[in-house]
């Protein structure tokens, strides 16, 4: 199986039971050698007020993420598992994640042939079927099926500052 519809085939078996755990999968990469590679999920809570995932709740996570692609077994080889939050740039694919992280800034690349094909703006939502952006003072709509990848970009402008 190619390594994008691998991808895809964890995410839907590990979608399929993260409610039960209140958990959210927010993306799933599989990367290095093909003998021996490296499953990567990033998880947080499904509960948009919960704060972000803890280490001891990602370690306490990994069971059953574990189990379920043991079921699965779409690597045919042996491979690494690693279960982690998505971090501050936490990636954005589904249209509940453009609605939930609106108002942040973003950076955006979509899979078109022509034309602009990376955005960095202030993410305004989600509708009709697109990313709202708001990019150098201009609205742009994205189709979602010409997202091939967008993250929330952090801001360290507070880091290190006294109030």
């Amino acid at each position: 199986m190619p390594k994008a519809g691998t991808e895809e085939a964890v995410l839907a078996a590990l979608e399929a039971r993260a409610a039960d755990h209140g958990i959210d999968v927010v993306a799933v990469e599989v990367v290095g050698a093909t003998k021996n590679p490296c499953v990567r999920v990033y998880i947080d809570h499904a509960d948009e007020q919960a704060p972000t995932i803890s280490l001891d709740e990602v370690a306490a996570e990994t069971g059953w993420i574990g189990e379920a692609l043991d079921e699965l077994d779409p690597i045919p080889s042996a491979y690494n598992l690693e279960v982690s939050s998505p971090g501050m740039a936490r990636p954005l694919r589904r249209e509940r994640d453009f609605v939930r992280f609106a108002g942040n800034e973003v950076q955006l690349s979509t899979t078109a042939t022509e034309g602009r094909r990376k955005f960095t703006g202030t993410l305004d939502g989600f509708g009709e079927g697109c990313v709202l952006l708001t990019v150098d003072g201009e609205a742009v709509r994205i189709p979602l099926d010409q997202v091939k990848k967008c993250n929330v970009k952090p801001d360290f402008s507070l880091a290190g500052k006294k109030k």
